[in-house]
């Protein structure tokens, strides 16, 4: 029998998901603070993933993004942007890195955008929707169903800043907190489910794509 996620209107009964905070949120824009957070990541070890691009809104259109690429650490996020070359040494190591495990939501549809962008193969990642299909969940879970399921709490996704422009120079408050938070939630749950390592269905060079959609959207 498959397992069923909270609905929307019980997660709406639940107390809110506490995030991080801006003093939390870290956006590098010298070499120095990109390879202090290269740093910090590495020796983390597990970090909660998620990336933003800015939206499209005519058919045929395709995005050019990523834009922004979010880690999160226990108690703080760094979010690298794109337009900052100083980053990207920095960030294509760690996306290829197979000692820093990536967990996010949807994370299919970020490996084939990652690869079109930066060339690179997106390794060491862990898509939380198929933990949950594998532990008999009957559809992509997404973030805030996952959060509302394993921490009982509310998590607000606001579709103002989802389809925001993630391309401009600089981030928004809300833009920071929404997207350092969907990564720091992710890793939260991960947490929360106490799995071992080696029982994730870890995606690496050897995987091919099976899915192409973002499927955690606002759910």
């Amino acid at each position: 029998m498959k397992k069923l996620a909270p609905t929307k209107p019980e997660i709406a009964l639940m107390e809110p998901f506490v995030g991080l905070t801006l003093d939390c949120i870290h956006v590098p824009t010298t070499e120095e603070e990109f390879a202090t957070a290269a740093t910090e990541i590495r020796t983390a070890g597990i970090v909660g993933f998620d990336t933003e691009s800015r939206p499209t809104f005519v058919a045929g259109d395709v995005s050019e993004g990523p834009h922004v690429v979010q880690f999160a650490l226990h108690h703080k996020a760094y979010l690298f942007q794109l337009h900052r070359a100083e980053g990207h040494p920095f960030l294509l190591e760690l996306l290829q890195s197979e000692q820093v495990l990536k967990v996010g939501f949807g994370l299919r549809s970020d490996r084939k955008h990652i690869r079109a962008k930066l060339g690179v193969h997106f390794n060491a990642v862990v898509d939380l929707n198929t933990v949950f299909s594998m532990d008999g969940y009957h559809k992509e879970m997404g973030v805030r169903a996952a959060v509302g399921l394993v921490l009982k709490r509310r998590f607000a996704k606001s579709r103002h800043v989802t389809t925001s422009n993630w391309s401009q120079l600089r981030l928004t408050a809300q833009q920071l907190l929404y997207a350092a938070n969907d990564a720091y939630a992710a890793l939260k749950v991960l947490e929360a489910l106490d799995l071992n390592r080696e029982d994730l269905p870890i995606m690496g060079l050897e995987q091919p794509e099976l899915r192409t959609d973002k499927a955690d959207s606002l759910e």
